[in-house]
């Protein structure tokens, strides 16, 4: 980090003080970062104890084997276009796995829910013979 943003210096020495300088610390942290991977980023600020992680591609995610192994992310089959990557629930539960499924189809509980609605199986017919739902 450039010596002219330290602790030392009184604009720099408390957050009310660094305030405003905000963007001036995110172009010393820019130029710092530039030459580092974003793991090489998070072990150097792990030494000084800054909370961080690397902000991982969809595509890192989705070959990460542990993220896998805990059901953040997971194959979910679908009717038309076949099995998707997407993601788990976020939260974990010691008696309880959440079932992640796809979205249903347009229209694929129409005649379940008219039925919940009190509608028989004749007045199902009638609606699609009808035109009203499809």
């Amino acid at each position: 980090m450039s010596p002219r943003i330290s602790g030392t210096d009184p604009k720099y020495a408390t957050a009310d003080a660094r305030q405003p300088h905000i963007f001036d610390i995110f172009a010393e942290i820019e130029k710092f970062l530039a030459n580092k991977t974003k793991y090489e980023a998070v072990d150097y600020f792990s030494k000084f104890e800054v909370p961080c992680s690397p902000v991982l591609s969809m595509k890192e995610i989705k070959h990460d084997a542990f993220l896998q192994s805990i059901g953040t992310v997971v194959e979910v089959p679908h009717k038309v276009r076949g099995s998707y990557w997407t993601v788990g629930c976020p939260m974990k539960f010691s008696a309880f796995t959440p079932e992640i499924k796809s979205a249903p189809l347009l229209g694929e509980h129409t005649d379940e829910v008219l039925r919940e609605l009190g509608y028989d199986d004749d007045a199902v017919a009638a609606l699609r013979a009808e035109g009203a739902v499809t």
